[in-house]
């Protein structure tokens, strides 16, 4: 085993596991829902987490001087073609990034392991996985923030498909924003590593 080899253990181990059995668990789900009639048969349900009412009894056991609120959760057991369509949008997107977040992590690590960690190939796959997961995690929760609204309009009298509707399903990843400009800048430092390498090489 290479020295670079030996440095991306146990890392690049976990993630190949873990890709393999994500995809295999999305591919029986695939095959269940296909062979059992599970598509475009379903409800859509969506919780609407900026109402809330405050309980003092019932089903709910406060201690004293703490108060319960109830978050209403519609839910539509019937639900026709286009709203369950809207129903999986605000989940898919986080989904699909992390399959794919998962296959470029995947793909960085075996690269390096086989072509060394100080390469411009893999700056340059540093940079590919930073600006999918930079992006990605943004266009993500515009879509799922906006399919929500649309969801949340479809089945409560009391709210439209606004502007304000869908900035109050946002919820900014900053976690992935933050990991994915660090990538980014080990891209950089990647880059000048590998620069460095060559000149040593030459040297040599």
């Amino acid at each position: 085993m290479s020295e670079d080899r030996k440095m991306l253990e146990p890392m690049a181990t976990v993630v190949s596991i873990a890709l393999r059995v994500l995809l295999t668990l999305v591919t029986l789900g695939v095959v269940f829902r296909t062979v059992h009639g599970g598509w475009g048969d379903g409800g859509a349900c969506i919780t609407d987490d900026s109402t809330g009412v405050g309980i003092d009894g019932g089903y709910f056991f406060p201690e004293k001087g703490a108060q319960a609120d109830a978050i209403p959760h519609y839910c539509a057991e019937a639900a026709n073609t286009s709203l369950q369509f809207l129903d999986q949008l605000s989940t898919l997107p986080s989904d699909l990034l992390l399959i794919g977040g998962l296959f470029l992590l995947h793909r960085l690590l075996q690269g390096a392991a086989r072509d060394g960690v100080y390469t411009a190939i893999t700056a340059s796959r540093f940079r590919l996985l930073g600006w999918w997961l930079l992006a990605g995690s943004l266009v993500a929760g515009l879509i799922e923030s906006n399919a929500k609204a649309a969801v949340l309009a479809k089945l409560a009298t009391n709210h439209d498909f606004t502007a304000a509707s869908w900035l109050e399903m946002w919820s900014t990843p900053y976690l992935l924003i933050l990991t994915g400009l660090g990538l980014l800048t080990f891209a950089r430092i990647t880059s000048a590593g590998a620069v460095m390498r060559e000149d040593l090489e030459g040297v040599v």
